[in-house]
């Protein structure tokens, strides 16, 4: 008997439960036989991601060089996850006018899975890295343009302007330093 981890079997029988609710909404059954079955306790509130030290983090973050545009960017991308922990997409949907000041304070708008909204104040060194990123990329003005771009050009129609791809983010930019 091949043994289930209780968080795939919290899944399956919540498939199943959704499956026979259809099944009673279209009168195809009388009731749901899964609503009754309880369901295996599980940790939900401890993720699977492993941590990394601040020592590792220091690493990390001084591993891009200082004086390329592209080392600078890629210090300002590590100094993001670092200090917020945002999802790879999340970092490339960000907008210039995303990185704003709010009551004084600088933040971050990041719009995240299902749609959910969240301001993340920015911390002091992740704000001195992105202003000197978009100090020596010069499109601090372009609102509507994505905070961190490509630093080259590989034949697009959009150029620079588009925003990064977040498998890129990790496999070119996060895992060459790692």
């Amino acid at each position: 008997r091949k043994q289930y981890s209780p968080a795939t079997i919290r899944r399956k029988l919540s498939a199943l439960s959704q499956l026979f609710d259809f099944y009673c909404e279209c009168n195809a059954v009388d009731f749901n036989p899964i609503a009754g079955i309880k369901r295996p306790k599980h940790n939900r509130r401890q993720g699977k991601t492993p941590a990394i030290s601040d020592e590792q983090m220091k690493l990390l973050l001084n591993a891009p060089p200082r004086d390329t545009l592209k080392g600078v960017r890629d210090r300002a991308i590590i100094a993001t996850f670092g200090y917020h922990g945002p999802r790879r997409a999340e970092v490339a949907a960000l907008l210039v006018r995303h990185y704003s000041r709010r009551g004084g304070v600088k933040y971050f708008e990041i719009h995240g899975k299902g749609g959910k909204l969240r301001y993340v104040p920015v911390h002091p060194i992740a704000q001195v890295l992105i202003d000197r990123y978009l100090d020596m990329a010069g499109h601090y003005e372009e609102l509507d343009g994505p905070l961190f771009r490509p630093i080259t050009n590989n034949a697009t129609h959009e150029g620079l302007k588009r925003p990064l791809n977040p498998n890129s983010i990790y496999a070119n930019i996060i895992m060459p330093y790692a």
